[in-house]
């Protein structure tokens, strides 16, 4: 009854049947329909004067921390004053199917070897 109260962690010298038991890691979520979630909040990406055409995507790959996805998101946009600005690219960090962050990237960027597909 006194060690009720009590939580033992799982290194505890306390008979195993007594230890808190160690939580099981959350497993990682399925991998995302990038297309379908960049199409979906395509303003979470770019802004909607920039008039984003030509829109790409590639595959997703997991996070290396954590339990999200990253991919990279490719368009031709404007600036304010409606000159062209080129292609711009983005990586983007997709967790329970939304986009949660995202990130010009450079040339450095391993975005600029991804294989594309349009949205």
């Amino acid at each position: 009854m006194l060690l009720a109260g009590c939580a033992a962690d799982s290194r505890s010298a306390l008979p195993e049947f007594m230890r808190a038991q160690a939580s099981e890691p959350r497993p990682p979520e399925p991998a995302p329909d990038v297309k379908h979630v960049v199409r979906d909040k395509l303003d979470s990406v770019f802004v909607s004067t920039s008039y984003p055409r030509n829109v790409r995507v590639s595959a997703p790959h997991q996070e290396v921390r954590g339990l999200g996805w990253t991919a990279c998101v490719r368009a031709e946009v404007t600036s304010a004053t409606a000159k062209p600005l080129g292609v711009q690219t983005y990586r983007v960090t997709i967790s329970d199917g939304e986009i949660v962050d995202r990130k010009r990237v450079g040339d450095e960027d391993n975005c600029v070897s991804e294989k594309y597909e349009p949205v």
